[in-house]
């Protein structure tokens, strides 16, 4: 997240973090970056993405991205993405079907594994995979764009 968030502000995003989990958000006291109480759902609920705004889950722990991912995909978002391996995504969105009743075509719009696939190992590359994937789609978009993360990423 600490990463993401340091990329995404050399571009000018407004950089919004949601974690409730304590002991994960409180080191990511960066300026710029304004962090958002409360469970990432409920949060991208509340700040209503729209087509200027990327969600980009990172925590791992389905409990908190999951429900973050429905809301963004059920929203504007013009980017939404998550965190994990391609069997991790394909469990995810076989989750979201069957218990949650999200379409396919939504679920078409999650980007995960999140990043472009430049073979990144280390959490600084895996966030230059990332960010280039959100500009990559915000350019294709042609929209100027805020970065929201979610669950000990970035919201915006």
């Amino acid at each position: 997240s600490q990463a993401v968030a340091q990329m995404a502000q050399l571009l000018d995003f407004e950089i919004l973090v949601c974690d409730p989990r304590e002991e994960y958000a409180a080191g990511l006291g960066m300026i710029g970056v304004q962090r958002v109480m409360g469970m990432p759902d409920d949060v991208v609920h509340d700040i209503v993405p729209d087509a200027h705004t990327a969600v980009v889950a990172l925590t791992h722990d389905p409990k908190l991205d999951d429900m973050a991912l429905m809301e963004a995909l059920n929203s504007n978002a013009f980017y939404v993405g998550a965190l994990g391996s391609r069997r991790n995504q394909a469990s995810r969105k076989q989750r979201l079907m069957e218990h949650f009743d999200m379409s396919a075509e939504a679920l078409d719009r999650l980007h995960g594994p999140v990043g472009l696939n430049i073979g990144a190992k280390t959490p600084a590359e895996i966030a230059v995979s990332i960010i280039a994937e959100i500009v990559q789609v915000k350019n294709q978009a042609q929209t100027k764009t805020s970065l929201v993360t979610a669950s000990s990423c970035a919201v915006g």
